[in-house]
């Protein structure tokens, strides 16, 4: 089982804790702050690039993935000595995908020639609605002119651009989304990573919601059309939908996110980043303060930003690799599943979700279908065991 991880690969993830402002839905850990010392910053990512090269230096490096937080606020000198340093401390995968996260306000066409010089390949822009009102709504600070700009300044640069919306907004019909998702496909994006709006606890959103305060939220038959709607709009495009809420073109699928869903390891660096690390045939999981400055202190005083390492028993890997690998259109091999076990899926439970349509088994493969990726929730806890 020390091998497992193979099956999905080894990249390495980056957290940058910084934005312009905070979005009242968002449930990620990000922060607003006007002095931000980016060279103590850079110590302290080439710091822990060190201390983890140290662990796993002999793995093939697939994937980079500098999200956030805004990503692009960062100075392309700190971008452009992680990489360097990253390069130096791991053998690299001949495709290596390096990705960087941007939003249309911080988007500057030198600022992105620079990222493209020092290895930035892939960019996955937080456009989030192609309509103003919304936009407002969504709290963002770029307006629709704005994200277009932004986005042909992408284009022009990297060889792969992707760009995120969010559907189910409040007071939004089918038909508008049809008319928003069309125009997205337009713009000839050969990723696109589409998310229903969700409502987190803790967040503006929510605050609003608890308090009967967020009105117009779509009912659960239409934020179900608009999911089969996105499937269809997207299929007819050619960009598939190759996990529940992300479509591409064959061959542009973000391969630091496959790591994920192919349950590979990956390494987690920054505040509040999350890895899956084996080492000496267990494997752990691993997590960071979330609170900026706590982070960045600890790594400074301690020589390391990790709060202490989870195991991850067999059973837990089985029901991680479940509910990771249903979510891509590809699906799970059942055999994997059975050696993380100990033991097979249900097979009473594959045949009563087969007669319903919501899964397909061809040998050792089990996919979800479109209509089971809709309740993949139910799904899943129909086939893990207990």
């Amino acid at each position: 089982m020390d091998e497992d991880w193979r099956a999905g690969g080894f990249g390495l993830y980056l957290h940058w804790p910084y934005c312009q402002a905070k979005c009242p839905y968002c449930d990620f850990n990000s922060h607003v702050s006007s002095e931000i010392d980016q060279t103590r910053w850079q110590r302290a990512y080439l710091s822990e690039i060190d201390r983890l090269a140290a662990k796993t230096g002999d793995r093939v490096l697939r994937t980079v993935y500098f999200g956030g937080g805004t990503p692009s606020l960062m100075d392309p000198a700190v971008v452009a000595a992680i990489i360097e340093r990253i390069r130096a401390s791991w053998p690299i995968a001949n495709d290596l995908e390096i990705t960087l996260e941007a939003n249309p306000t911080s988007v500057e066409a030198g600022r992105f020639r620079s990222y493209l010089e020092v290895g930035v390949n892939r960019v996955s822009m937080g456009i989030q609605a192609l309509n103003n009102d919304d936009l407002r709504m969504l709290g963002r600070l770029h307006d629709v002119d704005e994200a277009r700009r932004a986005f042909d300044i992408a284009r022009a640069t990297f060889p792969r651009v992707s760009f995120d919306l969010i559907y189910a907004r409040q007071n939004q019909t089918l038909e508008a989304w049809r008319a928003e998702l069309t125009e997205a496909l337009a713009m000839a994006a050969d990723h696109l990573s589409l998310y229903q709006l969700t409502i987190e606890e803790g967040t503006a959103f929510g605050d609003r919601a608890a308090r009967g305060k967020l009105n117009g939220l779509p009912e659960e038959n239409l934020a179900g059309d608009m999911y089969f709607l996105t499937q269809e709009l997207c299929a007819k495009a050619g960009l598939e939908a190759y996990e529940v809420s992300n479509h591409a073109q064959i061959g542009s699928e973000s391969r630091h996110n496959l790591i994920y869903w192919r349950y590979g390891d990956y390494l987690g660096i920054g505040p509040g980043a999350h890895g899956r690390l084996t080492l000496g045939g267990v494997r752990y999981a691993t997590d960071t303060p979330k609170i900026p400055t706590a982070w960045l202190g600890q790594v400074e005083r301690e020589g390391h930003g990790e709060l202490p390492r989870n195991v991850l028993t067999l059973k837990d890997q089985a029901a991680e690799y479940l509910m990771m690998g249903l979510r891509m259109a590809e699906g799970i091999d059942t055999m994997r599943f059975a050696r993380l076990a100990g033991q097979p899926l249900d097979a009473n439970a594959v045949a009563r979700l087969t007669d319903l349509g919501m899964v397909d088994q061809t040998g050792a493969n089990l996919r979800a279908t479109q209509q089971g990726r809709a309740v993949l929730n139910a799904v899943i806890r129909d086939l893990l065991p207990g």
